[in-house]
């Protein structure tokens, strides 16, 4: 396969630290672990802080000590760090790296450590990012390269920590980026990039929308080819800056029909108007709704956006359709767990924000809705206006719900909505029981809970199986006449 280029317009990135420099790594995460591993090898010395201390720090600790990484469990900053590598997690306020900004020493985040250490002939990034869909969207992508007979991997946020990628012998790297991540990075130049949507989320940690959309604008800076949904106001207002920019290619992706230099839906067929010998009279057949899986609106959205990454990256139209066909959805997302008494049960735990859970909640007509957890600080009026028409009652649980029942209150008044107080596991139980006393035939019980689980469950996952457990246990039961 021939090569693509691998920046984008912009200054060459700045140099790595420089060898044998102490570099301080904050945090013993997968991606602050994988750093220190890789900054060990390169022959720095390296100075992991973590604040948390139990088994899992401390095997952690254990194993980069045994490469000669130093392991310190709380404290500030090391003296003589010339460089803070931090994990994306760690708030900006957080009290090492206010010190670090204090005293002039630069912070970066493992992704801009990785960009910066590239080799010589290193794969090119199709970045992407956005507030949902991220993980769907970059697995499609992966496998519409693939198709097209490409060495590539997903990374970042998605599973590989992109500082281990970089060094590896891949043609291409499909990489989902955080906010967090952005926040981090200052000098990534992807091949092309994507922001597949922005809307409230980790507001807590950034403070408020306007800078959260503005640290996701990061991944367009230095990009060859700005992907936008001209469906999200944000997405295409972060892409207005480039559409007559010099060097820079803008192509955006609709629902609807779309103009020249744009991807969309043309009755069942995905389009594309953009890569094509004339974008003006021109179109390509990519796919069809019914490769995309599983099916929904947003979802075709996500299926776009990967196709725009690839076709920039020059993938043709057929490996676009095979790679759909390919890929493989990953659990929690939109996932139906059973039929029982003619009423569906969904499972998108994924929808860990207002903005998922609307589009969870537009996949069906008729919806009894389970949801609750940590809104992160997310408001929920408009996804409850939004969606009150689909509802025929609402089970509510986790730290958050009294907010999620009075915007209930105020915008669906007549949806009968019961409570699930408690933390633990056997809650799911409870809230299976009241959905199913809820719902008439034809109805969908669907698990969009619109808010994080760790105030309930380790995470989204073990919430969706605790779902589709407890499920189970009603079908079981259904069966027996129990």
């Amino acid at each position: 396969m021939t090569r693509h280029g691998d920046t984008g317009p912009g200054a060459p990135a700045p140099e790595g630290p420089a060898r044998k420099d102490t570099v301080c790594v904050a945090g013993l995460g997968v991606s602050g672990a994988a750093a220190a591993r890789v900054l060990a090898r390169d022959g720095h010395r390296v100075v992991v802080v973590e604040t948390g201390d139990g088994p899992r720090q401390r095997a952690a600790a254990a194993e980069l000590q045994a490469e000669g990484v130093e392991v310190r469990f709380g404290g500030g900053l090391p003296p003589e760090a010339g460089l803070v590598v931090t994990s994306p997690g760690w708030r900006p306020d957080t009290p090492l790296l206010t010190e670090a900004a204090g005293r002039g020493v630069e912070v970066i985040g493992e992704v801009e450590l990785a960009w910066r250490r590239r080799p010589a002939g290193a794969a090119p990034w199709l970045a992407l990012t956005g507030t949902n869909g991220k993980t769907t969207a970059v697995r499609m992508l992966t496998a519409m390269l693939t198709a097209a007979g490409y060495d590539a991997a997903a990374v970042g946020n998605v599973g590989t920590p992109v500082v281990e990628a970089v060094a590896d012998k891949h043609d291409v790297l499909a990489v989902e980026l955080s906010s967090f991540q952005l926040h981090w990075s200052a000098t990534l130049a992807p091949h092309a990039a994507a922001v597949l949507n922005v809307a409230d989320d980790h507001i807590d940690w950034h403070g408020s929308l306007e800078e959260y959309a503005r640290v996701k604008g990061r991944v367009f800076e230095r990009a060859g080819v700005v992907v936008y949904n001209a469906g999200d106001e944000i997405s295409t207002r972060l892409a207005a800056p480039y559409l007559e920019r010099s060097g820079v290619r803008a192509v955006g992706f609709t629902l609807g029909v779309p103009g020249p230099g744009m991807l969309g839906v043309v009755e069942d067929l995905l389009v594309d108007r953009a890569f094509t010998g004339d974008p003006a009279t021109q179109a390509e057949e990519l796919a069809t709704l019914a490769d995309v899986r599983p099916f929904a609106p947003h979802n075709v959205a996500n299926a776009l956006a990967a196709a725009a990454l690839a076709r920039a990256y020059g993938v043709p139209p057929d490996a676009v359709r095979r790679g759909l066909a390919e890929y493989v959805p990953d659990p929690h997302r939109i996932a139906l767990v059973a039929r029982v008494g003619e009423v569906d049960y969904v499972d998108d735990s994924k929808a860990t924000n207002p903005h998922a859970a609307a589009a969870s909640l537009a996949s069906y007509l008729s919806v009894v809705w389970v949801a609750g957890g940590l809104l992160k600080g997310a408001d929920v009026d408009d996804l409850v206006r939004g969606a009150a028409g689909r509802l025929r009652g609402a089970v509510l649980i986790g730290a958050d719900r009294e907010r999620i029942r009075q915007a209930l209150a105020r915008h669906a008044a007549d949806v009968p909505v019961v409570e699930v107080p408690g933390q633990d596991t056997g809650v799911m139980d409870r809230v299976v029981a009241e959905a199913a006393r809820l719902a008439a035939p034809g109805d969908t019980v669907l698990l969009a809970p619109a808010g994080a689980s760790m105030d309930m469950f380790v995470n989204y996952g073990a919430r969706g199986d605790a779902f589709a457990a407890a499920v189970g246990r009603l079908a079981a039961g259904a069966a027996t006449g129990a």
